[in-house]
């Protein structure tokens, strides 16, 4: 099984997210994923990790694209991927309107259109291809001028069928996150699959983030979960695909309990479709460690 680890950048230093990131290297997991918010730039993080501790990959999840013009990110990403010896996976996403036009004044209009010419631009740059696009929402011209390297993969961030169907078209896959089996197997992994099938494009990554917690106290950390988080389940792309889940909030999609239990739940994940689980470790400092030993020795 492909297992990763998200280590949070809020409240810490660049050389934290190093130490954090050799860790889950020792833990035996194959991936370091890093989110994108108000703090360090997840880009950046990953070029440093990558130089820092060969031993992981390197994964976004995910980056906002309406702030930067694809020319822009594809430059940083190429740059990212020279640094780090080729092993970064760019996770991009459209976000949420509460961000993109309440704390960064762009509009939110028709996001699935604007994520189809994104990409249109995003994965030719990549390649090291020049573009002279002129869409309704996106114009790029230009190439990205550097020494021939291989393109990182690109993921999106989807969740509604729109946004599948376009992830399925035109990237490598989705991230998701808090979305359990039930909706990956009789949702998430239909669609994007059937649009890659139709598009003629390879069997998409379905990369998984959930919270994972071994710990004797499920109800209480679930409790806990819902009281920091339970907000983002009426956030409308969460709430709609949660509700696919038959969850009210993320903490209903939490894979919780002792380590058998948790080591049930994550095949459970990966038998309705998942590509990998990205882990986002809760619980004591004693119990956080109890789940990434299980989750290294099932990654090894």
């Amino acid at each position: 099984m492909r297992i990763g680890m998200l280590i949070h950048e809020q409240g810490t230093t660049v050389n934290d997210l190093v130490e954090r990131a050799r860790d889950v290297e020792k833990s035996g997991m194959d991936r370091v994923w890093l989110g994108q918010h108000f703090g360090w730039d997840a880009i950046t993080a990953a070029a440093v990790i990558g130089r820092e501790v060969p031993g992981v990959e390197v994964g976004t999840g995910v980056v906002p694209t309406y702030p930067r013009h694809p020319l822009m990110l594809a430059s940083q990403a190429l740059t990212a991927q020279s640094a780090n010896g080729s092993r970064l996976t760019l996770g991009i996403g459209v976000s949420h309107p509460h961000i993109i036009e309440g704390q960064l004044g762009y509009s939110f209009e028709r996001p699935a259109r604007h994520l189809r010419e994104y990409l249109s631009v995003l994965t030719p740059l990549l390649r090291g291809e020049a573009v002279s696009f002129h869409g309704e929402q996106v114009t790029a011209v230009g190439q990205i001028d550097v020494a021939e390297i291989s393109p990182p993969s690109v993921l999106v961030g989807a969740l509604g069928p729109a946004m599948l169907r376009v992830a399925g078209e035109l990237s490598d896959g989705t991230v998701t996150t808090w979305i359990g089996p039930a909706a990956l197997d009789s949702y998430i992994v239909p669609v994007l699959t059937g649009a890659a099938e139709n598009a003629g494009r390879p069997r998409p990554e379905v990369v998984v983030c959930l919270f994972v917690g071994v710990t004797e106290d499920e109800a209480g950390v679930r409790r806990m979960l819902a009281d920091k988080y339970g907000a983002a389940g009426q956030i409308a792309s969460y709430r709609n695909a949660m509700d696919r889940e038959g969850a009210s909030g993320p903490e209903q999609t939490a894979i919780l309990g002792d380590e058998a239990s948790v080591e049930r739940q994550i095949r459970r994940v990966f038998e309705a479709g998942a590509t990998e689980l990205v882990a986002m470790p809760v619980g004591s400092r004693a119990e956080q460690a109890r789940t990434a030993e299980l989750l290294g020795a099932l990654a090894g």
